[in-house]
This record gives C-alpha cells, structure tokens and sequence, in this order.
C-alpha cells in the first residue's frame, strides 16, 4: 500500500474526507505538520525529515495546511515543499502555489498583470501614506477594506466606511493591504465561490453573509448555482495565473453586473460546497493527483 503524508495541523473534517479518499484508491496516509519537519544535510540520510517517513518519503504529499509563524518560520515551511518537490515528490499544491496566494499583495498584482479584473488595491509600507490612500478613497464616496497580508477565513479584516473609522487601520507587521470594497449586485451580502481542479470548474455556490464579510466561516449560508460562462473562465484563467493544481476562487459580481475576482485560495475549504452539491469534492482532488501527477514518476 502507498503512503500519502497530507501536512496539516488541524486534519479536521477536510483531513477525514481526503484519508477516505486515499484509502478507498489504495493509499494510506500520515497527518504531518510542517512544523515537525527539518533539513537533515547529511550523508547517507534523508535531507528532509518528515516524521513517519525517516526511512523513505511518502509517495507524494498533499498540502491541507501551511503554519503561520515568523518570516523564517514560513520560508522554512515553503522551502520544505520546494525541496519535496525538487527531489521528485508530488506536492499538491506546490510551494509556489501557496506563496502566490497566501500573500494578497502578490495574488493582486499578479491577477492585475495578467489582465483580469480586480479590486483596486494599495500595498505599502508608509502610514501616514496609507491614512491619505484611505482619506481620498473616502472622500469619493468609496469604502475600504484593510486586510492582514497573510491569513484566511477573513481573520482582521475591517471595513473602513468612515474617517472615524481610519482608527481601524492596522498594518500586517508594518505593511497596510488596502483594497477598494466591491458592492454586490441584488440585496444584501454575497459572493461566489468557484472550485477549480485542474484547470476545470467543478462546481460553484452564492455564499451569503449576515454582513458584508461572506465567510463560511463567519456564518454565511451556501446556496448551489450553475457554473456561468464568465465566472468559469475568471476562476480557471485565475487558477491559471497563480499555478495551482487547485483552488478556491471567490468572484463577485458587481452592480453594474461585472465579475471581479477577490481571492484565490490555495488551501480551500470545501465542507460548504459539499453541502449544496453531490460532488466529492476529495475524491475528485485524490483522483487528479494520483492519474496526473503520480504517473508521471
């Protein structure tokens, strides 16, 4: 039987349902944190440590989680998936995946550079420079939303409405991540999520918040759509952009009716999807792993 590592620190329902999935095509799998790695650079040993694996590295490894931490902390983290990589292990997604998008400065240019459409966005290191950014966008009638560089599940995020509101505006470790906020066309809150896999939508829900922040996470209720034309081809092109071999993609449609992408995740959770549709969204990840990637070794 093959053995999969999946780094995780929290396996969680998503970590069930992949372990299932593995199972059910033969493979056995090992719940790692990339914490629990090191670099061992010596002879006759292995170079990267991954407990449970000290004798021979799994077959390949599927990344459901990346610790946050300091600077060092991540690169450490990241180069543990460059080296897998390196040395001929699958790593689903890659390390340079999980670079692009868990740091929103990056995934905004890169999506700006690449011609699709996305909020206005400002990343810089100055306040006070910031603080004149947000003043003029205010005064245009327009609101903000300052976000944390890295995170996920809409963890510190503040929507600026108001100048009073300019109190509320933190930095990720000095660095301020302002981006124009879009309203969405028809009542209320809402976005939608895209799940793409290899370079195809497998299925897409409207996620409604009780606020203006959609989250699952935060509340916001699931409802199944079909896949739009434009959407579909905004989520893939995206997907496309950043190099992963899959993603969540959140897409709002605007009150003029234009799509604008807002987010490319490469960790995504499904749990909600899953909810409003028949599709197994692992099972379909395992599958294009283990045929796509796999059988190149």
């Amino acid at each position: 039987m093959g053995r999969i590592a999946i780094f995780t620190d929290d396996p969680g329902w998503h970590g069930k349902q992949l372990k299932l999935a593995f199972a059910r095509r033969g493979y056995c799998c090992d719940y790692v944190s990339l914490t629990q790695c090191r670099f061992v650079i010596e002879q006759g040993k292995l170079p990267v440590y991954i407990p449970g694996f000290e004798q021979t590295l799994p077959e390949a490894v599927f990344v459901r989680g990346v610790p946050g931490g300091s600077l060092e902390e991540v690169v450490l983290y990241l180069d543990f998936l460059h080296a897998l990589k390196t040395m001929g292990i699958p790593v689903y997604n890659d390390g340079h995946a999980v670079e692009r998008s868990v740091d929103k400065a990056m995934t905004s240019f890169l999506l700006h550079q690449s011609g699709l459409p996305t909020p206005m966005t400002w990343v810089l290191r100055d306040r006070e420079e910031a603080l004149n950014i947000a003043q003029v966008e205010l005064m245009q009638g327009n609101l903000l939303i300052s976000k944390p560089l890295f995170g996920s599940q809409g963890e510190g995020i503040r929507r600026i409405e108001k100048m009073t509101d300019l109190i509320w505006l933190t930095s990720s470790h000095g660095v301020y991540y302002l981006q124009r906020f879009v309203h969405c066309d028809g009542i209320g809150f809402s976005d939608h999520r895209v799940f793409v896999i290899n370079g195809i939508a497998v299925a897409a829900m409207r996620r409604r918040g009780s606020f203006w922040l959609n989250n699952v996470a935060r509340g916001a209720t699931c409802e199944l759509i079909e896949l739009e034309p434009e959407m579909v081809e905004l989520a893939v092109k995206a997907t496309e952009v950043l190099a992963m071999d899959y993603a969540g993609v959140d897409i709002i449609r605007d009150r003029k009716g234009n799509c604008t992408v807002i987010e490319v995740n490469s960790i995504p959770a499904w749990k909600g999807l899953e909810s409003v549709c028949d599709i197994n969204v692992a099972e379909l990840m395992v599958d294009d792993l283990l045929f796509r990637k796999m059988s190149k070794k």
